[in-house]
C-alpha cells in the first residue's frame, strides 16, 4: 500500500474528497440575534432528546424554553415563512448514547443531520427517510441496526453515510434521491446483491462505498450510467464473476476498489478505457490469464495493486508507460517471462513488488532509473545473473529482497549493494548455490543496514570481519551454509543486535564470552536505536498464501540466539543467564560439554529453549522451574542424569524432550528410586526436521507462543518442506478404525441447538487440519478455521495429543468454558477427541484480533477509530468482570492481551484463550493459580511471586487500554531503552505533563481530548505498581462505561 506521510495513498484520497464534498454543500448557520424556534421543532428536538441515556450540553427539558436555536450542534434559519426554523443538526463526536426517537423525524425544514461518531444504537426511524428538506445525513460510526426502510423518500438527499454501524438486509434503494452526490453504506452486514439502480435515479453520483458487507453474487450490469462516478469501493465483500463492460465506460472514475473478493476470469482491455483513473485494487481475488497491455493510457495512476490472484503470462509493456506511478505490485501470481519496466518513464516509483511469481532471466539494468524507489521486492522468483551494477544509483533504496531465486557472485552483489547508502535491509536469502564464497574483505558500506539475510545459499569461508562495522545491524541470519571456523567476538560487542542466527553451518570452536554481553538482550541496555520506517519489514515471517518467506512486521520475530547444527565445544556459558531480554537460545546439535548451568535460570523471559544432541553432563538445575515462560524445552540425547524437576512449565514437557539420557528418572521416566533403568519411547517425530519443536511451540503458554510457531516455520522452510499431518494418524484411534472414527459425534452444548456433527465432519471442514486453514495460535494448540455443514464459522482449537498429560488441563479447560457463558466471551460451542488430539469448537470471530487491527493491519488503526476502541475496552471489561465475579466459580484469565481480544463483525470485542485458567478453588490456589502471563502484560508483583492475581489480571487490562490509546506495542524492542516498555513510557510522559502526546493520532481531537484523558487516568489505575490501588474490575465497567459523561476524573 502506497502512503503519504503515515496515511495509505488510498485512504488519504478517500478523506480528501469526502471532506472536500462535505464541505461544498453543508449549509451555513445564521448569524441571526433571534434564537428562539417554533414549538413543533422545540417539541422534536425535547423528543430527541429525551431518547438519550445522558443529556447535551445547554439543552433543556424546560417546556418554556424557546432559544433552541443557540443549543450546541442547531442550526435555525429566518427565511422561512412559517417562522424561524431548524434546518441542521450537527452532534457528530458528543458521546451520545441510547436510540434515535421518532420526533426528528418532525423537524420538516431539516437540511443536514450529522449524528456521526457516537453510540447511538437501535433503528433508525423510517420518518427520518422522508425529510424533503434533508441534504445530508451522516449517521455513521455508530451502533445502529435494522434495515433502512425501502420507502425511503429524499428528494434533496446528496450525502448519505451510513457506514461503520450493523445495519442489515437488502441494498438500501433511495429511488427519490436524484440528487445524490455521496452514497456510503460500507461496514454494514448489508447482504444480497449489489444494485445499481442508484446510477439511474441519480446520474449526477460521485462516490459510491459498499465496501465490507456480505454483499454477494456477480457485479451486476448498470454502474455505466452513473456518469460521473469518480470512486467506487466495493472491496471486502463476497463478489463473484467477471467485471460488468459497462464498468469500463466510467471515464470520470479516479479510484476503483474491488479487493478481497471472489471476482474471476480475465480482466478486461478495456481497463485502459478509465482514462482518469488514478487507484486501483483488485488484490486478493481470483483473476486469471494475462494481465492486458492496455495501461499506457492511465497517465493519472499512481497505485496499482493485483496482488495475490492467478495473473499468468507475461508482465506487461504498457506498465512502463505510467508516468505518474508510485506503487505497483503484482505479488503473488504466476507471471513469467523477463521483468519488462522502462524506469526512464516511472521517474516516481517508490515501491515495487514482484515478489511470488515465474518471472525469470536477468534482473533489469535500467530499474536503477527508477530514482524515487525505496522498496524493491523480487523474492521468490526464476531471477538469475547477478545484481546489476547501476543498482549502486539506488538512492533512495530503503528495503531490497532478491530472496529466492538464482543470482550468482555474492562478492559482486555485496560489493555494489554496499554503496546504497539508505539501505536499511537486505535480504539475499537462497541465492548463490554452488561452491561461491563470502568475501572477507572489500566491504565498507552498509553503514546503515538493520537487517541482512545472507541465509540457505551454501556459502564456504568464515563468518566476514566486515560485518562488525555494521553498527545498527539488528537482524543477522548467516544460517545454512558452509561457514566455518570460529564464532568471532566482536559478534556480541554489535549494540543493536538482537536476532543472531548462525545455525547449519560448520562453526567450530567454543561460544565467545561476549555473545553472553551483547547489550540488546540484556535489561537496562542503553542502545539508542529508534525505530523502522515504514518501508523496512522487520523479521521473518511464513506467508503461506505466498508459499515462501518474507521479513515483515515487527512483532513477528523474538529476540533470538541460534547456534544450532554446527560442531561447537566447550560449555554452555554461565554469562547467558544476564540475556534477561533472549526469548529464544538454541545450542542444540553441537559438541558442548560439561553441565548445565544455573544461571540460565535467570533468563527470565526465555521461551525457547534447546540443548538437545550435545554431550552435557550433570543433572538438570531445579532451577529452571523458575522460567515460567518457557514453551519449547529440550535436552534430549546428552549425559545427563539424576530427576527431572517438577512443576510450572516442566509438568508440560514431553518425555521425548528428555529421552536419550539413561540417567534421567522422574516424571515419565521410571521413579527415581525404582533402580529400574530408564527405557525411553523412539518417536518418529525427530529433532532432524523440528517436528517436536513445532507441537512443543503449539502447546506452549506465555509470551508470544504464536511469534514462535512462525519462527519454527521458519526454520523448517529452510531446510525441509513443512510436513503435512497424516491424516490417519489425526483420526485413528487405539482401535484404528479410521472409518468408526469418522462417524463419531461430537460433543455439543445444550444450550447451542445445533445439528448433529461428526468427527467426519471436522476433518472435511478443515481440510484434515490442512496448513492453509490456521488462523493462529491459543493455549496448548493451533487455530484452524473450518465451515461447518450447517453452515457454521467456527475456529478449531486442536489440542496436541503428544502430550498425554495434558488430559487434566483439558478437562479443567471444559469444565470452565462450560460454565463461562457471557456476550464478550469467546463462546465454546462443542468439543471432541480424535485419536490422541482434543478439539475445542469456538465460535468464529470474523475481525480477528484487537492486536491485528491495532498493529498488524496497515490502515488498521485508521480504521479503529475513537468510538469503536471506547466500545471494545467496554466490552471486553464486561467480560473480563464476568469472569472475576459473576462465573461461579470465579475464574483467572491470567493472559490479558490485544490478541486475546477477538472482535466479531460489529467490532464487539470477546476475550479468549481463558480456558487455561483453573478454577478458582478455596482448597486448590497454590495450583490453580501457576504463573502465566506475556511480555509487556505481567504485574511488577509477578517477579517477586509464582502466583497469579485478580489484580494481576486488572494491570494486564490497564496495558491494553494503554494499547487502544496509543496505537503502540507493549514492547517494541527496536526503540531505544527508554521509549521500549509502553507502561513507563507512559507514565514518563504524564510526569513531564506531556500526556496528550501519547495518544495514537488517528484518534486525538481535541474535541475528544476530555474522553481520552479520562481513559488514559483508568488504565494508569490499573497499573498502579501496588495492587491495592488497581480497581475491581467491576468499577472499571462502570469507568468506561461513565466516559462521556464525567465532570471530573474517576477517583
Amino acid at each position: 500500500m502506497g502512503k503519504i506521510g503515515d496515511v495509505p495513498v488510498n485512504i488519504l484520497m478517500k478523506r480528501l474528497s469526502f471532506a472536500c464534498l462535505l464541505l461544498f454543500i453543508r449549509p451555513l448557520r445564521s448569524n441571526s440575534q433571534n434564537q428562539s424556534c417554533i414549538s413543533g421543532d422545540l417539541n422534536a428536538l425535547q423528543g430527541f432528546l429525551r431518547g438519550l441515556d445522558s443529556g447535551i450540553p445547554g439543552w433543556s427539558m424546560n417546556a418554556s424554553a424557546s432559544g433552541c436555536c443557540s443549543w450546541d450542534g442547531v442550526s435555525c434559519d429566518d427565511s422561512v415563512a412559517s417562522g424561524r426554523r431548524v434546518i441542521g443538526l450537527d452532534l457528530q463526536n458528543k458521546s451520545l448514547k441510547g436510540s434515535l426517537a421518532d420526533s426528528l423525524a418532525d423537524l420538516e425544514y431539516l437540511s443536514w443531520l450529522n449524528l456521526s461518531s457516537n453510540s447511538l444504537q437501535g433503528t433508525v426511524p423510517s420518518g427520518l427517510f422522508r425529510l424533503r428538506q434533508l441534504k445530508r445525513l451522516d449517521l455513521s460510526m455508530n451502533r445502529l441496526s435494522g434495515p433502512i426502510p425501502m420507502d425511503s423518500y429524499l428528494p434533496s438527499l446528496e450525502v448519505l453515510n451510513v457506514s461503520h454501524n450493523a445495519f442489515t438486509g437488502s441494498h438500501p434503494i433511495l429511488a427519490g434521491s436524484t440528487k445524490l452526490v455521496v452514497f456510503d453504506i460500507s461496514s454494514n452486514k448489508f447482504s444480497g446483491g449489489v444494485d445499481t439502480s442508484v446510477c439511474n435515479f441519480s446520474s449526477g453520483i460521485q462516490v459510491l462505498r459498499l465496501l465490507a458487507n456480505s454483499f454477494s453474487g456477480d457485479l451486476p450490469v448498470g454502474f455505466g450510467s452513473c456518469a460521473s462516478l469518480e470512486e467506487l469501493s466495493v472491496d471486502s465483500n463476497d463478489i463473484s464473476g467477471n467485471l460488468p463492460n459497462d464498468l469500463f465506460e466510467l471515464s470520470s472514475l479516479r479510484r476503483l476498489y474491488l479487493e478481497e473478493n471472489q471476482l474471476s476470469g480475465w480482466l478486461s482491455s478495456r481497463i485502459g478505457n478509465l482514462s482518469n483513473l488514478e487507484q486501483l485494487d483488485l488484490s486478493f481475488n481470483s483473476f486469471s490469464g494475462n494481465i492486458p497491455n492496455s495501461f499506457s493510457s492511465l497517465r493519472n495512476l499512481k497505485y496499482l495493486s493485483l496482488q495475490s490472484n492467478s495473473f499468468s503470462g507475461l508482465m506487461p509493456y504498457s506498465l512502463s508507460n505510467l508516468p505518474a506511478l508510485r506503487v505497483l505490485n503484482l505479488k503473488n501470481n504466476s507471471l513469467s517471462g523477463g521483468i519488462t519496466l522502462n524506469c526512464t518513464v516511472m521517474n516516481h516509483l517508490s515501491s515495487l513488488d514482484l515478489s511470488s511469481n515465474d518471472f525469470s532471466g536477468p534482473i533489469p539494468y535500467n530499474l536503477s532509473q527508477c530514482v524515487e524507489l525505496k522498496t524493491l521486492n523480487l523474492a521468490r522468483n526464476n531471477l538469475s545473473g547477478e545484481v546489476p551494477i547501476s543498482f549502486k544509483k539506488l538512492a533512495s533504496l530503503s528495503y531490497l529482497s532478491l530472496s529466492s531465486n538464482s543470482l550468482s557472485n555474492i562478492s559482486s552483489a555485496l560489493i555494489i549493494l554496499q554503496d546504497v547508502q539508505s539501505l536499511t535491509g537486505l535480504a539475499l536469502t537462497r541465492n548463490f548455490l554452488g561452491s561461491e564464497r563470502i568475501p572477507m574483505d572489500g566491504i565498507q558500506g552498509f553503514q546503515n543496514i538493520q537487517l541482512l539475510a545472507i541465509a540457505s545459499c551454501g556459502l564456504f569461508g568464515s563468518i566476514p570481519p566486515w560485518l562488525s562495522n555494521l553498527t545498527k545491524l539488528n537482524v543477522l541470519d548467516l544460517s545454512w551454509n558452509h561457514l566455518e571456523g570460529t564464532i568471532p567476538t566482536w559478534i556480541g560487542y554489535l549494540d543493536h543486535l538482537f536476532y543472531l542466527d548462525l545455525s547449519n553451518n560448520s562453526l567450530s570452536g567454543e561460544i565467545p564470552t561476549s555473545l553472553a554481553q551483547m547489550k540488546s538482550l540484556i535489561s537496562g541496555s542503553t542502545s539508542q536505536l529508534g525505530p523502522p520506517t515504514d518501508d523496512f519489514p522487520f523479521y521473518v515471517k511464513r506467508n503461506i498464501s505466498d508459499k515462501g518467506l518474507q521479513y515483515n512486521q515487527v512483532s513477528s520475530f523474538p529476540p533470538s540466539l541460534i547456534l544450532c547444527q554446527n560442531m561447537l565445544v566447550g560449555p554452555i556459558l554461565p554469562g547467558f543467564g544476564s540475556l534477561t531480554r533472549l526469548l529464544a537460545l538454541d545450542l542444540s546439535r553441537n559438541r558442548l560439554a560439561g553441565p548445565i548451568p544455573d544461571e540460565i535460570s535467570d533468563m527470565s523471559n526465555l521461551e525457547f529453549l534447546d540443548l538437545s544432541h550435545n554431550n552435557l553432563t550433570g543433572s538438570i538445575p531445579s532451577s529452571l522451574s523458575k522460567l515460567n515462560f518457557l514453551s519449547s524445552f529440550s535436552v534430549a540425547y546428552n549425559n545427563l542424569s539424576g530427576p527431572i524437576p517438577t512443576g510450572a512449565q516442566f509438568s508440560t514437557f514431553s518425555s521425548s524432550d528428555f529421552e536419550g539420557n539413561p540417567g534421567l528418572c522422574g516424571f515419565h521416566l521410571n521413579p527415581c528410586n525404582s533402580g529400574t533403568p530408564v527405557v525411553l519411547r523412539q518417536t518418529s517425530h525427530r529433532r532432524q526436521n523440528y517436528k517436536g519443536v513445532i507441537i512443543g511451540l503449539a502447546a506452549g503458554i506465555g509470551l508470544g507462543a504464536c511469534f514462535l510457531v512462525a519462527f519454527i516455520y521458519f526454520l523448517l522452510s529452510k531446510a525441509h518442506p513443512i510436513r503435512q499431518d497424516d491424516d490417519s494418524r489425526v483420526v485413528a484411534d487405539s482401535s484404528g478404525n479410521l472409518e468408526e472414527a469418522e462417524s463419531r459425534l461430537v460433543f455439543q452444548f445444550q444450550n447451542m441447538n445445533n445439528c448433529d456433527l461428526s468427527i467426519g465432519d471436522i476433518l472435511r471442514s478443515t481440510d484434515h487440519f490442512d496448513q492453509s486453514n490456521i488462523i493462529g495460535c491459543g493455549g496448548f494448540g493451533l487455530v484452524y478455521k473450518a465451515t461447518l455443514p450447517d453452515g457454521r464459522k467456527v475456529a478449531i482449537k486442536r489440542l496436541s495429543g503428544e502430550y498425554f498429560q495434558m488430559e487434566r488441563e483439558f478437562q479443567a479447560e471444559i469444565e470452565t468454558l462450560s460454565q463461562a457463558q457471557h456476550k464478550n466471551l469467546v463462546l465454546l460451542q462443542g468439543y471432541c477427541k480424535i485419536g490422541t488430539d482434543r478439539l475445542l469448537i469456538y465460535s468464529y470471530m470474523q475481525n480477528g484480533s484487537l492486536d491485528y487491527w491495532l498493529h498488524e493491519k496497515p490502515d488498521g488503526g485508521s480504521m479503529l477509530q475513537w468510538e469503536k476502541r471506547l466500545g471494545i475496552a467496554q466490552g471486553a471489561a464486561r467480560g473480563l468482570a464476568y469472569l472475576h465475579q459473576s462465573c461461579d466459580p470465579h475464574i483467572l484469565h491470567r493472559d490479558i492481551k490485544s490478541s486475546n481480544i477477538l472482535l466479531d463483525e460489529n467490532f464487539e470485542a470477546h476475550l479468549a484463550d481463558f480456558g487455561l485458567a483453573r478454577l478458582i478453588l478455596p482448597y486448590d490456589t497454590h495450583i490453580t493459580t501457576d504463573l502465566v502471563g506475556t511480555l509487556g502484560y505481567i504485574p511488577p508483583e509477578y517477579g517477586q511471586s509464582s502466583v497469579a492475581t485478580f489484580k494481576g489480571d486488572v494491570y494486564s487490562f490497564g496495558v491494553v487500554l494503554l494499547e487502544l490509546l496509543t496505537g503502540k506495542r507493549p514492547v517494541d524492542m527496536c526503540k531505544p531503552r527508554g521509549g521500549r516498555e509502553l507502561v513507563s513510557w507512559v507514565l514518563q510522559m504524564k510526569k513531564e505533563k506531556r500526556a496528550a502526546e501519547v495518544f495514537d493520532p488517528h484518534i486525538y481531537d481535541e474535541t475528544l481530548e476530555f474522553q481520552l484523558m479520562a481513559m488514559l487516568e483508568i488504565a494508569c489505575f490499573c497499573i498502579s505498581d501496588s495492587p491495592k490501588l488497581r480497581p475491581l474490575t467491576k468499577q472499571l465497567v462502570v469507568w468506561l462505561d461513565d466516559i462521556g459523561a464525567y465532570d471530573h476524573m474517576p477517583r
